[in-house]
């Protein structure tokens, strides 16, 4: 049974964000590090997919976000996709104020843009279009180089808390 925690015909409700916050506190999303140029980077569940052919991902960052102006002047972005054990490194880049690299192992590519060394698979992207969507900016690129360095359960946020996937029996199908 669902409860309705927001109705138009209530005198009393919670906002729109805030039902988005609370709704999406229940959707599992894989945490991924970005970074750009500069150096400059952020912590972000809103990685996706977008188009195998071409091969396009997207990104999106809050546009009055610390590193926001650095995403505007990057040409390009790699997204690291974290595993079970980086959460310290979630944590690191999350927070503002900081200098999130330090500490951090990492290879610079000849364009300045910085890759993670020690997470389990990045992917580094070419940006072809940035879109303004309410308070964030989406960013989407194509793909053109990568990496796995190794099988790793992924790093999630789920209702607040970082966690790991559990594999799931498979499904039966003779029900």
């Amino acid at each position: 049974m669902y409860r309705t925690v927001m109705s138009s015909r209530e005198g009393t409700h919670p906002t729109k964000a805030a039902l988005l916050r609370r709704t999406l506190r229940r959707h599992a999303a894989g945490v991924t590090v970005i970074t750009v140029p500069g150096p400059a980077g952020f912590t972000a569940t809103s990685f996706c997919s977008v188009s195998l052919d071409p091969a396009l991902i997207s990104f999106c960052v809050a546009a009055r976000a610390s590193v926001a102006p650095a995403v505007e002047r990057a040409d390009r972005f790699a997204v690291h996709l974290l595993g079970s054990d980086d959460a310290g490194l979630a944590d690191r880049f999350a927070r503002s104020g900081t200098d999130r690299f330090a500490g951090t192992a990492r290879l610079l590519e000849h364009d300045g843009l910085p890759i993670l060394s020690a997470v389990p698979a990045w992917l580094s992207a070419r940006i072809v279009a940035r879109y303004p969507a309410g308070d964030h900016v989406l960013v989407i690129g194509e793909v053109d180089a990568g990496g796995i360095r190794e099988e790793a359960p992924a790093l999630i946020r789920h209702d607040g808390s970082y966690a790991a996937p559990t594999p799931l029996p498979p499904a039966r199908t003779d029900r």
